[in-house]
């Protein structure tokens, strides 16, 4: 029987999890995370997962420990497998997997290497983007391509909405891969990487919208960035405001005066620099208090 041993989170790593055991692989042991303190748990838990099937898992801080590494060696693992761990396994894991260490990341490689590639996807307006089951190597994401799936990303689709079916396509890619790579059979081909692109993690403050870009950038940033991420956010007449949905409304003008946010009944829009206006459609404000600046239609300025 194939082995493998799998470091997995969230719910690619359940789901690709669940495409292995379905395909009668010997999964010895799943390392995961410990969800951190204060963090949104929104996704499902590799760690219940392993428990129900009675996977060994363990939870180390430090993925790179000589101790894990002596514990995998011991366990003889075909394959290693990585599904949205959140490190990278350095060259003393690698080596140890007889057939290969490969890892599923959520994006059309070589395009949007690096970390949270669905967010940074939404946020630059892509069409489309994916999963690829690629082989592990020292630098990030650049291992030879095992198979792709795409998948479409629509005007108004949010991250979490792309994610999920980014997840789909995790579990399409391993479920059609696996055969090939257990019976040797598997074609890689290796990524020009000069047409690609790499990107860094994200933070929460890197959702304050810039009201100088235009509307349709405006309007990517809040998709992407919608919950159950921390969604995107601004100070206006010095209210907190997070705009958490937002629609580019193509029969509308901005109006005169530069951008500014106003509400036309109980409905609320922002004319952009660019002459374009974005609808409002939920957006919470400290306390309520945003109402409270704005009296039929008079604007308030963006800076």
């Amino acid at each position: 029987m194939t082995s493998a041993v799998v470091f997995a989170y969230h719910n690619v790593g359940v789901r690709c999890l669940s495409v292995l055991a379905a395909r009668g692989i010997d999964v010895r042991l799943v390392v995961t995370h410990r969800d951190a303190p204060g963090e949104n748990i929104w996704f499902q838990s590799v760690a219940a997962l392993a428990a129900r099937n009675e996977w060994a898992c363990v939870e180390p801080d430090d993925p790179d420990a000589p101790e894990l590494a002596v514990r995998i060696r011991s366990l003889a693992p075909d394959f290693l497998f990585s599904f949205y761990y959140r490190h990278m396994l350095g060259p003393r894991l690698l080596e140890i997997a007889a057939r290969g260490g490969f890892n599923m990341h959520g994006s059309l490689l070589p395009k949007y290497r690096g970390r949270v590639p669905v967010n940074w996807a939404v946020i630059h307006g892509e069409r489309e983007t994916g999963a690829t089951l690629h082989e592990m190597v020292a630098k990030p994401d650049a291992g030879r391509i095992v198979d792709q799936q795409s998948v479409p990303i629509l005007p108004d689709d949010t991250g979490l909405d792309v994610f999920n079916k980014v997840t789909v396509a995790s579990e399409i890619v391993l479920d059609r891969s696996l055969p090939g790579l257990v019976a040797g059979t598997a074609a890689l081909r290796q990524q020009d990487l000069s047409q690609g692109s790499y990107f860094g993690a994200r933070r929460p403050e890197d959702g304050r919208i810039d009201w100088s870009q235009p509307a349709a950038a405006i309007h990517n940033l809040v998709r992407a960035v919608a919950p159950p991420y921390p969604g995107a956010f601004s100070d206006i007449a010095g209210v907190r405001v997070r705009i958490l949905r937002t629609r580019v409304e193509p029969r509308r003008q901005a109006r005169a005066g530069g951008p500014g946010l106003y509400r036309d009944g109980n409905e609320w829009f922002a004319d952009c620099r660019d002459g374009k206006v974005l609808r409002l459609i939920e957006i919470e404000a400290a306390g309520g208090a945003l109402a409270a600046h704005a009296r039929g239609d008079k604007k308030i300025s963006l800076a």
